[in-house]
């Protein structure tokens, strides 16, 4: 018997998934798998989802945001479970999902997993004892995401993300960090951090040159800026031309110290990240994909 545990999110997205459980059913039965449901409920950890995997599991299969794919994620790295990771990204950025290819159609991205001959291996960050699979980040907006009303969200998709972010403008202000790593230090002031395994946050190309399977994480700083810059940075943002810029530091590394004393938080896909300071470092090949060319 091929069994594969599905943990799905009804919060994540409009609810998508929900209209979806039969044919996300439908299509593994016709290729010989057995599904085993597990809905997410808040207030209940998911682990318990783990508890019953066994020998004659085939794979994971998660729908959800980049915060449930998280979540996943870190447990199956805490739990040692090894298994190959289907993915259908019915959240609201989906930025990881966006990245790898993996159809916003849920029917066709089962196809895909169930067709899938050998899992495709992808890198994942590490941030002291959590994981990441698209970005972590530090600094301003860095916990837009988690303050983001989830009905909001789920009314305004996307705008809700930034609509938040404008209400914490009047936040502004320069933070000390520090960075230490074998390919660049930096001891000075920034606006925001981000360390990306992905390309973008927020459905914004922050990282363009990053590769999921190049064993590196790619880290962009944003210097502290006069106010009336801020907007042309951001165009460059928008364009794509901001990494070679002055006013951003940005380089690739396997492995980086964070330090700060600021009364900030950090953020790991969209969810809190842990506290300062941070041993950030890039585990290649850590994670087996389904569904992906």
């Amino acid at each position: 018997m091929k069994k594969v545990r599905f943990i799905y999110n009804p919060y994540s997205g409009e609810g998508v998934i929900l209209q979806k459980l039969d044919k996300v059913i439908e299509i593994h039965q016709k290729a010989g798998y057995t599904i085993c449901p597990y809905r997410i409920e808040r207030g209940r950890n998911i682990e318990e989802a783990f508890d019953s995997i066994d020998e004659y599991y085939e794979y994971i299969l998660v729908a959800g945001g980049d915060g449930t794919v998280d979540s996943v994620v870190n447990i199956m790295m805490k739990k040692n479970i090894n298994l190959p990771l289907g993915i259908l990204p019915v959240g609201t950025a989906n930025d990881f999902g966006k990245l790898l290819d993996i159809p916003a159609d849920v029917e066709e991205a089962c196809k895909r997993i169930v067709s899938t001959v050998e899992p495709r291996l992808i890198d994942i960050g590490k941030i002291n004892d959590k994981y990441f699979v698209n970005v972590a980040s530090t600094g301003l907006f860095t916990d837009v995401s988690q303050k983001v009303d989830i009905n909001l969200k789920n009314t305004l998709g996307k705008l809700a993300y930034y609509l938040k972010g404008i209400d914490e403008i009047k936040n502004f202000r320069k933070l000390k960090v520090k960075l230490t790593s074998n390919e660049y230090n930096y001891e000075g002031y920034m606006y925001l951090m981000l360390m990306f395994n992905g390309k973008t946050a927020g459905n914004l190309n922050i990282a363009s040159r990053s590769d999921v399977e190049d064993g590196k994480l790619d880290v962009v700083l944003f210097k502290p800026v006069p106010i009336i810059e801020v907007l042309p940075l951001f165009l460059k943002v928008l364009r794509g031309e901001h990494l070679d810029s002055k006013k951003v530091i940005y380089f690739k590394t396997d492995s980086l110290l964070v330090e700060c004393e600021e009364d900030i938080v950090t953020d790991i896909d969209g969810e809190k990240g842990p506290d300062f300071p941070l041993q950030v470092k890039c585990i290649k090949g850590g994670l087996k994909v389904l569904g992906i060319n």
